[in-house]
């Protein structure tokens, strides 16, 4: 564990904060924009390259492909995660975003089905376990970054531009594929519009690479961080922390099912359940990237003056409350006003337990293995219920012919994450590097 150390240099340098905080967000917006722009894209591309199946059959199979980027997710957590506390978090986020590139790459390029039959979802199938090996990483290492540049006053406020930038992404993801759907002809869209957000996800990794190139390392890597002997990150994780990573996943649950429905799940959910225009459906996704961008500072800063587990209980609470009448209100009255104010009242709540959540997360391990044991909570959790949230959703609504099968499932996952709060530790104002921060429980 003594191969790295604290770089003291930046932990209270405002102007190098505030480059910190710039660079990890235009840097981790690109990411999400690419890694996100497939599940806005999920109908055009279950026409395209699942057409020998029913509509539903292409939309079930369309929200699977959006899932599977998600089962490499833990995968590129722990190997990526190792990576950053070996190498350094401004290499691993480096690697991330060329991998997201490529994935992108892929996608842009392959032929259709119609094209090259069954080799086509396939090679959709590999781009999408690329996008999520390289997700699986980003997030543990850019949190990190963001956490060892605060001070223990003000991390929540740091590591909460690490979920303003995902909305960042979202937001730019909806509106270019908002902007496509209205500016383009249904034939142009199927034809070739569909891919041209992939070839800007493409095109903008050279940006990525340079911002990041900028940032100052937040690890001091020392010699023996390169011995071949050295026990793995994953392991000291798994060994020392096993009781800590079993809750922090479970507590992660809630805040990632509530942010792939919200925001991934109700544009299709919207124009496949609902009836509605894609534009308005898109509307909503970019209404929920915007409140988290905007929003997400602010929740940081509450979150370090009152502390990590409080906004997170009673926001989920709040929002478990509010699901059933939220969906049953957009059912009943299915018009752009109203699915513009439910995704509203449900991205405030997904904001307010989020941020002080994945806050929690770098918190809650020593600084040699944090970026490991970060990306290992955050990449299971997603990729276990988050990543196929709509997937499940949309089976749900098949099999029980309830269009409120969703808001079930969310309030279920909602409440069963709390649980997880009961075993971890509030690290609100504290050093977590100060010696015994981290002993075992």
């Amino acid at each position: 564990m003594s191969s790295a150390s604290l770089n003291p240099s930046s932990a209270t340098r405002p102007a190098e904060r505030r480059r910190t905080i710039v660079a990890t967000t235009i840097g981790n917006g690109l990411e999400f924009f690419d890694f996100t722009v497939y599940g806005f894209l999920a109908l055009t591309i279950g026409k395209l390259f699942f057409p020998t199946f029913t509509p539903y059959g292409q939309l079930l199979l369309t929200v699977a492909g959006f899932g599977v980027g998600f089962i490499m997710r833990p995968l590129g957590g722990i190997v990526i995660g190792a990576y950053a506390d070996r190498a350094g978090r401004k290499k691993a986020m480096t690697l991330t975003i060329f991998l997201m590139a490529l994935g992108c790459a892929v996608i842009a390029l392959t032929p259709t089905y119609a094209q090259i039959g069954v080799a086509a979802p396939v090679l959709i199938v590999v781009a999408r376990l690329i996008q999520g090996f390289s997700a699986g990483g980003e997030v543990g290492a850019s949190t990190t970054l963001l956490v060892e540049h605060a001070t223990p006053t003000d991390r929540g406020y740091m590591a909460s531009w690490q979920f303003a930038s995902q909305g960042l992404g979202i937001l730019m993801g909806a509106v270019v594929v908002g902007g496509l759907t209205v500016s383009l002809s249904p034939e142009a869209m199927s034809s070739w519009g569909w891919r041209v957000p992939f070839v800007i996800g493409m095109l903008i990794a050279p940006v990525g690479m340079y911002i990041r190139r900028h940032l100052h390392e937040s690890l001091e890597v020392l010699p023996d961080a390169q011995r071949t002997d050295r026990p793995s990150s994953l392991s000291v994780v798994c060994r020392e922390h096993g009781r800590t990573v079993l809750a922090a996943t479970l507590t992660i649950v809630g805040g990632t099912v509530a942010a792939y429905v919200v925001a991934f799940y109700m544009p299709t959910y919207a124009i496949r359940e609902l009836g509605m225009a894609p534009p308005v459906a898109l509307l909503g996704a970019a209404l929920t990237g915007l409140i988290s961008f905007g929003l997400a500072p602010f929740v940081g800063k509450w979150s370090d003056k009152v502390g990590r587990k409080p906004l997170i209980v009673w926001s989920r609470v709040a929002l478990a409350i509010v699901i059933y009448p939220c969906f049953l209100w957009l059912i009943n009255s299915p018009t752009p006003a109203v699915l513009l104010t439910v995704v509203g009242i449900l991205s405030v709540g997904l904001v307010i337990q989020t941020v002080p959540g994945i806050t929690m997360l770098p918190e809650m391990f020593p600084k040699a293995v944090r970026a490991s044991g970060m990306s290992l909570v955050y990449s299971v959790g997603v990729a276990l219920f988050g990543g196929f949230s709509p997937f499940i959703g949309t089976w749900l609504v098949n099999a029980t012919g309830s269009k409120l099968a969703p808001a079930w499932y969310l309030i279920v996952m909602t409440l069963v994450s709390l649980v997880g709060l009961i075993w971890l530790k509030d690290h609100t104002g504290r050093d977590i590097d100060a010696p015994g921060a981290h002993n075992a429980r």
